[in-house]
C-alpha cells in the first residue's frame, strides 16, 4: 500500500512538473490559451464518457479537439460502435461539431 502511494504521489508529481514547464502553449489554430484549455477538457469528456460505456472502445478510438470540433479516429468493430461513439463526443458539452473518422473493421483483421 506504502509502495503504490509513493508510486502515485511521484507520478503527479512528475506530472505537475512536466505541465508546469511546458507551460499554456497555444498550437497552431487556437485562437487563445482559453480555447487550449476548453479544447483540452472536451477531449477529456469524450475520452471519460468513452471509457465509462461497455460499447465503445476507449483504447481503439483517438480524440482530438481543435475550437471546438471533436475528430475521432481509430477502429471500431462494428458501425453501432462508430455511431455511439460519435453521438457521445457530440454529447458533451461546448462541442461544436464531431468528425467521425473512425474506420468500421471486424474483430479478426
Amino acid at each position: 500500500m506504502t509502495r503504490t502511494r509513493s508510486f502515485l504521489t511521484a507520478t503527479f508529481v512528475a506530472l505537475g512538473a512536466t505541465l508546469a514547464m511546458s507551460g499554456c502553449a497555444v498550437t497552431s489554430g487556437q485562437s487563445s490559451v482559453g480555447q487550449y484549455v476548453d479544447d483540452t477538457t472536451i477531449t477529456t469528456r469524450v475520452k471519460t464518457r468513452m471509457a465509462e460505456d461497455p460499447q465503445v472502445s476507449a483504447m481503439r478510438i483517438q480524440v482530438k479537439t481543435l475550437n471546438g470540433t471533436v475528430q475521432l479516429s481509430g477502429f471500431a468493430t462494428s458501425q453501432a460502435e462508430k455511431d455511439k461513439a460519435g453521438a457521445m463526443a457530440a454529447a458533451v458539452p461546448d462541442v461544436k461539431s464531431v468528425r467521425n473518422d473512425i474506420v468500421v473493421r471486424s474483430p479478426s483483421n
